[in-house]
């Protein structure tokens, strides 16, 4: 593996389901097919755009063996593995198969609001039980609880095997003095979409997406652009597709993404309570938008 395997465009891909809810495996190729020949650099399976938490064991048993059966190691797979108790997480690290798996994405634990001692010692145990890399995702809008700089910093220097962090806290000064200090081969990736271009301008590696589930030609070339040095052609994309972003947040996500896939004929519009479908407000406004992309 390159010492800076996760640089480039990575995809939280979504879960897509039938009507019945049950996991919608046909479209779930159609999705994965779609991103790779959009140019993408990994996916994430199993983060917390794919619902993982509503999923069940076995589903997403079933989930790794299928996504890994259709990339047939055509782009890096990453696999998400987190949650607020320790423990679990643990067993569940121990128990997984990593075949054709890259790394793992933990998100930090949510709800309890751990101090920042709680937060270290969360990580220095996922660290110490993974066999893979371990990229941490601070996103305290959703958490209720924020990976302090000097903790990620931390975390960097002393695993070699904490890669990376998807950073989306949107705090700028945070994210900078991560990219100031942090151990060389530390990787910083963006966690929104909407920040990633002003991300990587100063001194980020790439992103991790949601709208890249649907337009990833579009995101992956913007992320290339910006990675090369050439902002000027990157913001034309960025700008292209900034509209359409913030509509995908505006009722929560996955629920927006999930619209738009179904929109544009890639993917049912399902999701599992207690996440609800998006407004029909909100649905003609991402049809709008979409129409515009083409």
């Amino acid at each position: 593996m390159s010492l800076k395997p996760f640089t480039g465009t990575g995809v939280a891909i979504v879960t897509p389901f039938r009507n019945d809810s049950s996991i919608d495996f046909k479209s779930l190729e159609k999705i994965l097919e779609h991103i790779i020949s959009g140019g993408v650099d990994y996916v994430v399976v199993l983060g917390t755009t794919g619902e993982s938490v509503t999923l069940s064991k076995d589903e997403k048993k079933a989930v790794i063996n299928f996504v890994n059966d259709i990339v047939d190691q055509r782009i890096r797979v990453v696999l998400g593995i987190g949650g607020n108790n320790t423990q679990e997480i643990l067993s569940t690290i121990s128990a997984t198969e990593y075949d054709n798996i890259d790394a793992i994405l933990s998100v930090s634990p949510y709800y309890n609001k751990p101090s920042q001692t709680g937060i270290y010692l969360h990580y220095k145990a996922i660290a110490t039980a993974s066999p893979v890399p371990v990229i941490l995702y601070n996103v305290p809008g959703r958490t209720g609880s924020n990976i302090a700089a000097d903790t990620t910093i931390k975390l960097a220097a002393e695993f070699q095997n904490i890669v990376a962090i998807k950073e989306a806290s949107g705090n700028f000064t945070q994210i900078m003095q991560i990219i100031k200090r942090k151990p060389k081969d530390f990787q910083v990736i963006s966690g929104d979409d909407a920040i990633t271009l002003p991300m990587i301008a100063i001194g980020a590696n790439g992103v991790i997406s949601v709208v890249a589930n649907a337009f990833p030609k579009e995101f992956s070339t913007m992320v290339n652009l910006a990675l090369k040095g050439d902002l000027s052609k990157a913001n034309m994309v960025h700008y292209k597709l900034l509209d359409i972003i913030n509509a995908l947040f505006e009722e929560g996500s996955p629920a927006g993404i999930k619209a738009l896939l179904e929109i544009l004929k890639i993917a049912r519009n399902n999701v599992r309570l207690p996440l609800a479908p998006v407004s029909e407000k909100l649905y003609a406004k991402l049809d709008a938008l979409a129409k515009k992309m083409k």
